[in-house]
């Protein structure tokens, strides 16, 4: 099945999603509803809801418990990408301006903040606190990974196993918990919650390299920014990392990532793109994305036969191969 078909069919229940997401974040201050529904109205994959609702196709499917976690989940992910493009002073994110951008960086501060505020009062709602130990959990280890990032704005010399464990926090963990805490909600067995923790962290780690690549391989149109944001901003993600690795282009490598560290990231990006785009790094960091899906996929051994299981197995070959 093809995603679009998966997301067609599954229309009503994300609808009801959607409508959830516009009522949470909904303010008496005129204001802050406004900044608040701005990225929400630019859309998105909704990938969280989507691995939380399959999720639960393993347990007891009940849609009004289902949305106390698919809800939550996607807006501390909102509330990253708010405080990450001040973080980042990103002026567009999905095409249109973000909210540092259209406003300034104090409203889009308060505005992450408040995001995330209203996250935990939705998932408040459940009266498990397992879910609520998950989430706490994985939201701590998110900020650490942020902090990570900053740290490591323009470190050429970071190891590879320090990228993967700072995008495990940043990315992976959030989407592990999307598959874990959709069964976990449902009353699904311990092993099948497991199971959906593991698929879920290795697709969200493809996911993260995936985004990467695109990052220097993709159009402005594709990916909703100028390529090359992440140099630009100091972030050095694996294909750069890989590359850096070539003894025939680093040297080459290393000064052009000076010169933009130099120039405040206001320096031409076409030299610095051309040269990691020619080298291995890409094809290393596609095999290294590769390896973790297949892992993905290999984690939904363990679940029972259902069309949920070939849904997930869908997702994840369609996370290997996407272009936005």
């Amino acid at each position: 099945m093809k995603l679009l078909d998966l997301y067609a069919k599954m229309k009503g229940d994300l609808d009801a999603i959607e409508r959830e997401l516009a009522h949470s974040v909904t303010s008496d201050h005129a204001l802050l509803s406004e900044t608040s529904t701005h990225l929400l109205k630019a859309g998105g994959k909704r990938i969280r809801p989507v691995f939380v609702l399959l999720a639960g196709k393993f347990g007891d499917y009940r849609l009004d418990v289902l949305e106390r976690i698919a809800v939550p989940l996607e807006l501390i992910h909102m509330s990253s990408l708010v405080h990450d493009d001040v973080i980042d002073n990103a002026q567009t994110r999905r095409g249109q301006l973000t909210v540092k951008s259209k406003w300034d960086n104090r409203i889009a501060m308060f505005t992450g903040d408040y995001i995330f505020g209203k996250a935990l009062t939705v998932v408040a709602e459940l009266n498990n606190p397992h879910i609520h130990q998950i989430l706490s959990k994985a939201m701590v280890q998110m900020c650490v990974g942020e902090i990570e990032q900053i740290r490591d704005f323009f470190n050429t010399e970071q190891s590879v196993r320090n990228y993967l464990r700072r995008i495990r926090r940043k990315t992976a963990l959030l989407i592990a918990i999307s598959c874990q805490l959709g069964a976990v909600a449902a009353g699904a067995e311990r092993g099948i919650a497991n199971a959906l923790y593991r698929f879920g962290y290795n697709v969200g780690m493809a996911y993260q390299i995936g985004d990467d690549l695109l990052d220097l391989l993709g159009t402005e149109k594709q990916i909703g920014k100028p390529p090359g944001s992440d140099i630009r901003q100091g972030n050095i993600t694996l294909p750069v990392l890989m590359a850096l690795q070539e003894p025939e282009i680093r040297d080459a490598l290393l000064a052009e990532i000076i010169k933009i560290r130099e120039s405040d990231g206001a320096g031409d990006m076409k030299a610095v793109l051309n040269i990691i785009r020619k080298s291995k790094g890409i094809n290393s960091s596609q095999d290294l994305a590769n390896r973790f899906i297949a892992k993905a996929i290999a984690a939904l051994d363990q679940l029972p036969g259902i069309p949920a299981k070939k849904n997930l197995s869908d997702i994840a070959r369609f996370v290997a191969k996407r272009n936005y």
